[in-house]
């Protein structure tokens, strides 16, 4: 992809001005993930669209049948208490990159039903949480074993850094 780019100069102190052209070439616009990683995983590295049905706008941003909600009075005990592996994202509704991360997550839960608890807690509403845990960029992917935290990533990843990730602690 090719994009071009107008640059405006003053020569020396005459005030006259020349517009210069030149191309460049931005290939990281056209930056696709490619999947490492089989189906559910890979797949969702892809942009979604959402569709239509009964003319009501249906988001393809998270599936809250695998990955639930977790909020301060729930923490110790589905988090802190539980034995397998779990990942948090810290995330915030008004949060582009967060809103990346859900379908990766969702289908990441899905890949890894009974091995990973997955789980998302909104910042917003859980800032003791968020403060307790150092969270000061959203999103953030924490994993916790036997109730200790292991692992933190800041920022959007792509379905294969996350999926490598998890793979250690199973």
């Amino acid at each position: 992809m090719a994009a071009t780019v107008s640059v405006d100069t003053a020569a020396g102190g005459g005030g006259s001005s020349t517009r210069r052209s030149r191309i460049c070439t931005a290939s990281f616009l056209s930056f696709r993930p490619t999947a490492r990683f089989s189906g559910a995983i890979a797949a969702s590295a892809f942009p979604r669209r959402c569709q239509k049905d009964d003319n009501k706008q249906v988001s393809a941003a998270i599936d809250d049948d695998v990955v639930l909600d977790v909020s301060e009075p729930t923490w110790d005990e589905l988090v802190l208490g539980c034995e397998a592996p779990v990942l948090v994202e810290f995330w915030a509704p008004w949060c582009g990159p967060c809103r990346l991360m859900h379908p990766i997550i969702a289908d990441l839960a899905k890949a890894y039903t009974g091995k990973l608890r997955c789980f998302k807690l909104n910042t917003d509403k859980n800032q003791d949480i968020a403060t307790r845990y150092g969270i000061r960029s959203i999103p953030t992917i924490l994993i916790f074993k036997n109730g200790e935290r292991k692992e933190t990533v800041i920022g959007a990843v792509t379905d294969s850094t996350l999926a490598m990730m998890v793979e250690r602690f199973l």
